[in-house]
């Protein structure tokens, strides 16, 4: 029992931190909910530990015949009043972390909208006429507080990185908004919360942190048009992207593919996941999702092209890995 219990503590433990974990926060709105759990955690052991403890005396240390007006200090005092003033304590805590949760942002403005089952992403600097749109990823900056406006095309999602801070539902017809104020550069796992259909689980997409530096060099580079194809294989599949009806759905700026329906893949390999977070970014996954998606994402609507000939499926993926 001891061992079992042993190796329950470890596995618990071990899902305390990584890159989708709320007790390893990397932003200032998850230190707040990570403290919250942690105070939450320890008014719940203080009250275990009474009932717990009040019934170990009772039946163990001295189980004897109490009379009326102890049983009902007991059951009143423990049982009522003890737990009340916690729970109140607790509850006013937690109410006093809420109005940080909405504070309005005061840099960045990123709009999300969440499709089935990939986001699209534009990002609004201040001053900028035209947004820069993107997809599938989400970059921030360290050191401000960036304002997140929250859009869904036909069924709710829900927004959610763990290391930054807390959900936030995407209704369509209805804008909604957080803010988010990370801390710490690195790279974490956003994922949907609210079930959207068939590939609800493989609706994921990364969350980069920058600090202010490198992010406005990204957000430059970003903004560019994509370079054109250098090699004969990507030529070739630059051919085949606009033959194949590819640019009908998918927009790379720069090029005469304009369209809003899927992804914006102007920067597509610059992107640490593919597919909305389900594969690496590499030439051989690029490969397989182009000619067979559904196997990957079950209710994608991209058809799958595993009619084209081996030679063209190679030179798509050489294309688009080049679009960086």
């Amino acid at each position: 029992m001891k061992r079992g219990c042993l190796i329950g503590v470890t596995l618990c433990l071990a899902g305390c931190g990584g890159p989708q974990s709320v007790l390893d926060p990397a932003g200032r709105d998850a230190e707040v909910l990570a403290n919250l759990f942690w105070v939450m955690l320890a008014g719940a052991v203080v009250l275990w530990l009474l009932i717990n403890g009040l019934i170990h005396y009772v039946t163990r240390i001295a189980p004897r015949p109490l009379g009326k007006r102890h049983a009902e200090t007991l059951i009143i005092g423990g049982g009522v009043v003890f737990p009340t003033v916690v729970l109140a304590a607790l509850l006013t805590y937690a109410l006093s972390e809420m109005p940080s949760q909405r504070a309005l942002g005061e840099g960045l403005t990123v709009h999300i909208t969440g499709h089935q089952f990939w986001w699209r992403v534009e990002y609004l600097p201040d001053g900028a006429e035209e947004p820069v749109v993107s997809a599938n990823e989400i970059r921030l900056p360290t050191g401000s507080r960036s304002e997140l406006q929250l859009d869904a095309d036909r069924v709710i999602h829900s927004f959610w990185i763990p290391a930054l801070g807390g959900k936030t539902d995407m209704i369509p017809g209805r804008r909604t908004r957080m803010s988010l104020e990370p801390t710490l550069p690195g790279t974490y796992r956003g994922q949907c919360t609210e079930f959207c259909g068939d590939g609800h689980a493989f609706m994921a997409f990364g969350a980069v942190v920058m600090t202010p530096e490198d992010f406005s060099a990204w957000l430059e580079a970003e903004a560019a048009p994509a370079m054109p194809p250098e090699s004969a294989e990507a030529r070739r599949g630059a051919a085949a992207f606009l033959s194949e009806g590819c640019g009908g759905c998918h927009a790379v700026r720069g090029t005469v593919a304009a369209a809003q329906v899927g992804p914006d893949l102007t920067h597509l390999a610059a992107r640490s996941t593919l597919a909305a977070g389900i594969l690496p970014m590499e030439r051989a996954a690029i490969r397989e999702w182009i000619a067979a998606p559904e196997d990957f994402k079950p209710g994608v609507e991209m058809p799958g092209y595993d009619h084209l000939p081996p030679e063209d499926l190679d030179a798509l993926a050489a294309y688009l890995m080049g679009l960086r």
